[in-house]
């Protein structure tokens, strides 16, 4: 074995299997896997035909998996590879990363099982995984004294508070946070989506589209990612319902105005561009509808929600998936069409599932399921575009 010289990377660590290669491959496939499986349940749920258990109960059960099981994992598969990319050190690979994403199925197997299980077993396992990919991530930034994406270990960090909570919640230890606990983990996936859809976003869309004219301004960046830290710290702190939604609406219109320097007409001929602003555009449609529920009641609490999580996380994850897929198996970032159709599949999910209490609540079961559906078959469809890609080694035979 060579012997790295001194001041000089050791060679990153290769694992012989391709799923173990690079974390977003295992974490990508469990996730959309997950996605496809989870909502026709909890459709099931809704009709009366099965019930999660009495740990969570059923619909806080389907808010936890949502945040904790689906978005976690893709936020694992994300930050694996790209704090890899950030230090130039390796994350996790191999035996050991494999080992991280069944530490997160054994959560997902876990939660519907803990009546059956010894008290507290449950919760062990599920709050198990946070903390061990804190510190995988923690690892390579502090060796690399990559001060600036130290907010990620942060945001972690955050969300593993907000499930505890929960967990706390569901064994009797406090009251109030069941629900709570996943509307606070919506808050800071909102706010790492602000951030990195900041660092990034602009640049996909200029460098797709060679439109110089698309760039970020600062200050309304800084602005926006201020205003959903602070609403994620209110809605931790205090149930006041009218000073958080005065700080969703200026969120919610920070965000519209940071983006209006990143619109380009000709994003449109690009899907990979496209499905990011389109998802993008949910969240300040989310943070205002939460903004007038909380004056008049005209604006259900659930249909800024649901905007929030099936339009901004859904969209968002779907298009991040499918351009981090592509782009780190060593392929052209040119989705194949039944992605697209996902794309299209998953915005028609959304209008849909925030319709369901906005226009038409008289029919919302009808309306629930057809999101539902919508939102399986668009996840379906990633894993038929891109399952093979992500089992399989890189096109261009690097390493990866």
């Amino acid at each position: 074995m060579r012997v790295p010289l001194h001041g000089e990377l050791p060679a990153p660590q290769r694992a012989t299997w391709a799923l173990a290669a690079k974390g977003f491959r295992p974490f990508f496939l469990l996730a959309a896997a997950f996605a496809v499986a989870v909502v026709p349940v909890w459709l099931l749920v809704v009709a009366g035909s099965i019930g999660p258990g009495g740990y969570l109960g059923a619909t806080d059960w389907h808010a936890h998996e949502m945040v904790f099981g689906f978005a976690t994992a893709v936020l694992a598969g994300f930050l694996l590879t790209a704090v890899g990319n950030w230090t130039q050190r390796e994350t996790l690979v191999g035996a050991p990363l494999l080992g991280l994403a069944g530490l997160w199925l054994a959560g997902r197997v876990a939660i519907p099982f803990a009546d059956a299980l010894p008290r507290g077993v449950a919760a062990v396992v599920d709050l198990a995984f946070l903390p061990a990919l804190i510190a995988v991530l923690a690892r390579p930034l502090a060796a690399a004294k990559n001060r600036r994406n130290f907010v990620m270990v942060a945001v972690l960090g955050a969300l593993f508070l907000a499930n505890l909570a929960v967990h706390l919640d569901a064994l009797g230890v406090i009251a109030g946070w069941r629900r709570r606990g996943s509307l606070v983990a919506v808050d800071v996936l909102v706010l790492v989506i602000l951030i990195i859809a900041g660092r990034v976003f602009p640049m996909f869309t200029r460098n797709a589209t060679g439109d110089e004219s698309v760039r970020s301004h600062q200050a309304l960046d800084v602005a926006a990612v201020g205003a959903a830290a602070l609403l994620a710290l209110i809605d931790a702190a205090t149930l006041a319902v009218q000073p958080a939604a005065i700080v969703a609406g200026v969120a919610g219109a920070l965000a519209a105005a940071r983006a209006v320097h990143w619109l380009t007409l000709r994003a449109a001929r690009l899907p990979l561009v496209w499905v990011l602003h389109v998802g993008y555009a949910w969240i300040p449609v989310g943070l205002l509808l939460r903004a007038a529920s909380a004056f008049g009641g005209a604006v259900p609490p659930s249909a800024a929600t649901h905007a929030l999580t099936v339009g901004a996380i859904g969209t968002l994850t779907l298009g991040m998936m499918a351009r981090v897929t592509l782009g780190h198996t060593g392929r052209l970032l040119v989705p194949p069409r039944s992605a697209v159709a996902a794309f299209a599949l998953m915005g028609v999910a959304a209008i849909a599932r925030v319709a369901a209490l906005l226009v038409s609540p008289s029919y919302y079961r009808a309306w629930v399921t057809v999101a539902g559906a919508l939102w399986s078959a668009a996840f379906a469809l990633y894993l038929v575009a891109f399952a093979p890609a992500l089992v399989s080694p890189r096109a261009d035979g690097k390493g990866g």
